[in-house]
């Protein structure tokens, strides 16, 4: 018999097999059984996304923090002052949900109110990673969010990416202009400052961080290359639509200008020709008495 208390499931073993834990381990994958992960694999996770950040250039020196909600009542999270890519597990901190420090023998990072603020908002998400991966936060620099209807996948999984105005780090202005944005999206660009995102887990927060920074970089190329080809609100609505179908549960839902369909950004877009660009010019020179 396999009595597993934090699910309230009980399963039967024939008893032949009651010694065998191989077979016993074995079955309860077959019916879909979960065990829940140990202190110690969660810090494992965390060292491992920490060095997956640094190594893909995300994070340079000491940048990026990385958390996990252990229960209702304890966060894991990232110490300040250590590269993402060379942490150990014994490295990590763990806070209660005010941000004070529980247990680890370093300090805790210096932006877990964001953190914090990011789990009691949204009691679906399990992790949070912030970094400040180069495309996407060149974006958030320049003031632009990434949110025209480009890739399908970005559709499907996050919708889009909003741009938080920028708050100073380590205070609650960096969070303040997340608030609108925390409930519906689950990644938001912050202004001059870097990324954040967040998920079920600490490897699908990563993911999506690397959705992110990979339609960010698609964006630029297409701009480079003229400007990009913006689905119609058809599509994006069907795209939508198509979640169910491939099992995501994100949150985001077609508004008003996130993402931003080939309609609307036609409706701001002033055309002209090159004759008619020539006859402004001309205007605007007699007008001066240039011309």
């Amino acid at each position: 018999m396999y009595v597993n208390s934090s699910r309230s499931c009980l399963i039967l073993f024939p008893a032949r097999y009651l010694s065998n834990w191989t077979y016993a381990a074995r079955t309860l994958v077959q019916s879909g059984v979960r065990m829940p992960k140990t202190e110690r694999e969660y810090r494992q996770d965390i060292v491992e996304v920490g060095r997956l950040v640094y190594q893909k250039g995300w994070v340079a020196a000491n940048d990026g923090n990385i958390s996990i909600r252990l229960d209702q009542d304890r966060i894991l999270c990232t110490p300040t002052g250590v590269s993402k890519g060379m942490m150990h597990p014994d490295d990590l901190v763990i806070c209660d949900t005010s941000g004070n420090k529980l247990e680890g023998r370093k300090e805790r990072t210096s932006e877990m109110a964001m953190h914090l603020t990011i789990y009691n908002m949204r009691p679906d998400i399990k992790a949070v990673v912030h970094a400040h991966p180069p495309v996407a936060t060149g974006f958030a620099t320049a003031g632009k969010p990434l949110n025209l209807a480009l890739l399908p996948e970005v559709i499907i999984g996050l919708g889009c990416v909003p741009l938080a105005d920028y708050g100073l780090p380590g205070t609650p202005a960096l969070t303040d202009p997340m608030l609108p944005y925390i409930p519906k999206y689950d990644a938001i660009l912050m202004a001059n400052h870097g990324a954040v995102c967040y998920g079920e887990d600490v490897y699908k927060a990563f993911f999506k961080m690397e959705t992110t920074e990979h339609y960010a970089r698609i964006s630029l190329v297409a701009e480079l290359l003229g400007g990009a080809t913006i689905l119609p609100k058809q599509e994006v609505e069907k795209l939508f639509d198509s979640r169910t179908r491939y099992g995501v549960k994100a949150r985001a839902g077609v508004e008003p200008g996130c993402p931003v369909a080939a309609e609307d950004a036609d409706a701001g877009r002033f055309v002209v020709t090159r004759e008619e660009l020539v006859a402004l010019v001309d205007e605007a020179l007699r007008m001066r008495g240039v011309a």
